[in-house]
């Protein structure tokens, strides 16, 4: 039998002399350079992004001129929260300027959305200009940037329930919040059919949260069980470290599962970006490299404002510390491919969705919060995984629940308004938290006075 005919695709992944190749998809897949298998999370963080009109910069006699007005309106208005960018200024006038720190804190979360929508699509430049396996890398290890960044700064200035909690909030707002929302309004826009997913890939988010869990919820029994005394305490904290070095060889491990071995598991289908534009890159490798280094510098300056102003912005709002970094913080740095995987979930492409939601947990619970141990430890600061007992329960409930949502590879609107409701609770029971001083559990660790300060008792 002949083999069908090659039909041309208008699919520009890449650049040679300053203008697109078209490539056809059988050269695509066999391209080593520019076929990477975009994943979900690429797929996800593009749905906020425009294409730009290049036509008055390509009028631009002066090529260097061009070349930089090309970058600047590709990377700076090539995004749908582009509105967002004059907070950045905002809120570095109003740390020179000595404005309320309310305001400084709400600029701030307010300019870290698109500058964590922009750090994801410079990533995928990298991909796309770079070999695949080392792309991929990259995309596994900086996804959560915006996050790393905060908890890196916070630990600077020892506020480690500020660490916990934010990192804790950014495994329950993608569990619950944005795979039930997800699953919810994907099921509202499908009521004439069963939505379906592959379960493989879950099955592999879903086991390595469950150990996780185990990492963060065996210092807690064994304090709990040891009684709260300086030998527990100790003992406690070696155990998290050990857990946390575990913990990073499992990350490993499914980086190479996830790049290498099972590639295809995780790879999102190509004919589920039908209706959606390609990528067209049209900065180079190196002056996206360039944009990158610069956006993380700008986060990083960002993320020291909203570590240092947390605690005013709580007193002012009267909103306990950790309702806004288990709740707010999470909801701001992850916005652009949250609101992605809800409209892949609408399109009915429930792989893309649940690869973001499952995917961005596994890198928080074994990537993100075990470098914080670490970097903790090598900094001299006695930072655990003791999560207390609460926000350990909470997170249990929210892994065991979502691993019974996902258990039968199909989904509806109940299923996802059931996530939706349990986050409800949660948020509900963060935002009503404050514990007197002077009262409560005496264990190292334990919140008090989250009302006004929220600081862990030291």
């Amino acid at each position: 039998m002949a083999a069908p005919p090659i039909q041309q695709e208008t699919a520009p992944w890449l650049l040679e002399n300053g203008s697109y190749k078209v490539l056809t998809k059988e050269a695509r897949q066999g391209h080593g350079h520019s076929h990477h298998g975009r994943t979900a999370h690429n797929m996800s963080s593009s749905s906020l992004r425009k294409k730009s009109d290049l036509t008055l910069v390509s009028k631009v006699q002066c090529g260097l001129l061009r070349s930089f007005l090309t970058n600047l309106q590709e990377v700076i208005l090539g995004t749908k929260l582009s509105i967002l960018f004059p907070a950045i200024p905002l809120a570095i006038v109003a740390n020179y300027c000595n404005f309320g720190r309310p305001w400084i804190f709400a600029l701030s979360l307010l300019a870290l959305m698109p500058l964590a929508e922009r750090v994801s699509f410079l990533t995928e430049l990298m991909i796309l200009g770079f070999l695949r396996a080392v792309g991929g890398l990259l995309n596994a290890t900086c996804g959560n940037a915006t996050e790393l960044i905060i908890a890196i700064f916070a630990l600077c200035q020892n506020k480690i329930d500020v660490v916990k909690y934010s990192l804790l909030g950014s495994i329950l707002s993608n569990l619950l919040l944005v795979l039930g929302t997800s699953l919810f309004c994907g099921g509202l826009g499908t009521l004439g059919k069963q939505q379906k997913y592959d379960r493989r890939q879950a099955d592999v988010n879903m086991l390595l949260l469950f150990l996780g869990l185990l990492c963060q919820l065996l210092p807690l029994l064994f304090r709990v069980a040891g009684g709260y005394t300086t030998v527990t305490t100790v003992a406690a904290l070696q155990l998290s470290r050990a857990s946390s070095i575990v913990m990073l060889v499992a990350y490993v491990v499914y980086i190479v599962f996830q790049l290498w071995t099972h590639r295809q598991l995780f790879e999102a289908d190509e004919e589920a970006g039908e209706g959606q534009e390609e990528e067209t890159p049209v900065i180079g490798f190196w002056s996206g490299f360039v944009w990158l280094v610069g956006m993380t510098i700008v986060i990083a300056l960002l993320s020291e404002y909203v570590v240092a102003t947390i605690e005013d912005a709580s007193n002012s709002w009267g909103l306990s510390v950790s309702f806004i970094s288990i709740i707010l913080l999470p909801i701001v740095g992850n916005a652009a491919e949250h609101a992605g995987a809800i409209i892949f979930a609408f399109k009915d492409k429930l792989d893309i969705s649940l690869g973001v939601a499952l995917g961005s947990s596994c890198q928080i619970s074994m990537f993100v919060i075990p470098v914080c141990v670490i970097v903790a430890w090598i900094a001299g600061i006695d930072m655990d995984l003791n999560f207390n007992t609460v926000e350990t329960g909470c997170l249990a409930v929210a892994i065991i629940t979502t691993a019974f949502t996902l258990q039968d590879g199909t989904s509806n609107y109940l299923k996802g308004l059931i996530l939706l409701l349990c986050y409800v609770v949660i948020g509900a029971c963060f935002f009503v938290t404050t514990t007197p001083q002077n009262q409560g559990n005496p264990m190292k660790g334990s919140v008090v006075n989250l009302g006004t300060s929220g600081s862990l008792a030291a």
